[in-house]
């Protein structure tokens, strides 16, 4: 691919270009995700949280793809979302944003990171597993009344 390289940058409240971006990453998300899963509306919000965090992958000035997660204790992670732009999937962007969320999570001594993937989604739940997370339990209607989701995991010793 010609150009700069992939840039994976963790969104700062302070950054000039927060504004851009989390404009871009909306528009992205409206893409994506159905309107009831869509986290577009309250977008900023979810960012303000206290320990929430965004990562995303520009190549050539282009919003590829982004992942968020939130801490909602000392212990646990969640990845709340995971996207990639149509033209940049199967490239290995998506495998790069979540290492680097586990890599965050890790430095922050959680011990386990969980998230929710639809079944159907096979390229994100191998992607899931090829990082190690493993399948707790299937949600029912977690998504909607005719929608599951996996629940699954990955546990981390921290000596």
């Amino acid at each position: 691919m010609a150009g700069k390289s992939p840039e994976l940058t963790e969104l700062q409240r302070t950054s000039a270009s927060w504004a851009k971006v989390v404009d871009e990453i909306v528009r992205l998300e409206k893409k994506i995700f159905p309107k009831h899963e869509s986290l577009a509306r309250s977008f900023d919000d979810e960012l303000k949280k206290k320990n929430s965090g965004l990562l995303y992958l520009e190549i050539d000035g282009d919003i590829a793809g982004y992942v968020m997660y939130s801490s909602p204790s000392s212990l646990c992670a969640v990845i709340t979302k995971l996207a990639v732009k149509e033209k940049y999937r199967r490239q290995g962007h998506g495998e790069a944003l979540m290492k680097a969320a586990i890599a965050k999570c890790r430095s922050k001594r959680i011990n386990r990171i969980s998230l929710h993937v639809d079944p159907l989604r096979s390229s994100a739940v191998n992607l899931y597993k090829k990082l190690g997370f493993q399948t707790d339990t299937l949600v029912r209607a977690y998504y909607s009344s005719d929608r599951d989701a996996y629940r699954m995991f990955i546990d981390f010793d921290n000596e």
